[in-house]
């Protein structure tokens, strides 16, 4: 689905989705801050940053959502310090309650990505996870990270959507739809509201504008890039970073997880057994590790759903 038309278009959906999601984004997407969750996060930060984990003064989240990075670095000492942000105000009332939950301190700020309220050279790393994608004026917000930045400080971002791997995503979407009637038999769950009648037909029909929309019903409307890797190190390298690297990650565990998500979508969610999220869950992550042993690294990023990229401020 297409996203709006205009860079102000593209924040107010954003906002307004995010902020419907807020509540149960944690729920839905299996964010957790136990050491499941801090394990995620120190692994996709050593794919990029290296083994021992450098310490961080002081790190800027964009597009914090409800804390995933921020908090479980912020738990592992990865950072001493975190300022976290989201145009989302929504979201960060989320990530305060999550932060208030687990014991960590976190300064929180609500603003765009391209236009931050902050001084110059105020930061030892900027970083985010699947954010970048949302933005609509990328060259803005590479700058405002560089400006941001102190010299010889880190810019990490990842969990954005690559061009081919979102292609590729789109086949075990298309199979699951298909077969969601009967898992939902099998499962013993009510079809969710829009997937009553479906019969397995995948050519689910959305609205063509988004003005009218309101809640989680925005989400074909938030994105607004997918990215090749040459197009996502290249924003980065014009703005003035050096070291700019990009990495894929995750084939074999998206595949299996795009087909559970979207099995999920289509049932009440208190009708799917425990037995079920325990099973896509786990089969997740054992497919995370056999994608880390055996394929990135081997493979091109291209193909992978997510990449990654890293980058440095020039001392």
């Amino acid at each position: 689905m297409a996203a709006p038309a205009t860079a102000e278009a593209i924040r107010d959906v954003n906002t307004r989705y995010h902020d419907a999601a807020a509540e149960h984004y944690d729920w839905k997407w299996g964010v957790n801050f136990d050491e499941v969750g801090r394990a995620q996060v120190r692994g996709k930060l050593r794919k990029l940053l290296g083994e021992p984990l450098p310490t961080f003064e002081h790190s800027l989240e964009i597009g914090a959502g409800t804390g995933y990075f921020t908090l479980n670095m912020l738990q592992d000492a990865v950072v001493r310090e975190a300022t976290a942000t989201d145009i989302s105000p929504g979201m960060l009332d989320a990530l305060r309650a999550n932060a208030a939950r687990i014991g960590v301190d976190v300064q929180t700020v609500a603003c765009d990505a391209e236009d931050l309220p902050f001084e110059d050279e105020s930061f030892d790393l900027v970083l985010g996870h699947a954010v970048l994608h949302h933005l609509p004026h990328l060259d803005d917000a590479f700058a405002e990270f560089l400006r941001v930045l102190r010299p010889g400080g880190v810019l990490l971002f990842a969990g954005e959507p690559s061009r081919t791997g979102d292609r590729i995503a789109a086949v075990p979407k298309r199979a699951a739809l298909r077969i969601a009637p009967l898992w939902r038999q099998l499962m013993r769950a009510r079809a969710a509201t829009g997937f009553e009648d479906r019969d397995g037909h995948a050519d689910v029909e959305a609205p063509q504008q988004p003005n009218d929309l309101g809640g989680e019903a925005l989400e074909p409307f938030v994105d607004v890039h997918a990215f090749t890797p040459d197009e996502l190190a290249r924003w980065p390298r014009r703005a003035g970073f050096t070291d700019v690297q990009v990495r894929g990650e995750e084939l074999l565990a998206n595949w299996f997880g795009w087909v559970n998500r979207t099995l999920e979508a289509t049932a009440v969610q208190e009708d799917i057994p425990w037995l079920w999220r325990q099973y896509a869950f786990r089969g997740y992550l054992a497919l995370q590790r056999v994608d880390v042993a055996l394929l990135e690294g081997r493979l091109p990023p291209a193909i992978f759903y997510n990449l990654m990229v890293f980058g440095r401020k020039a001392t």
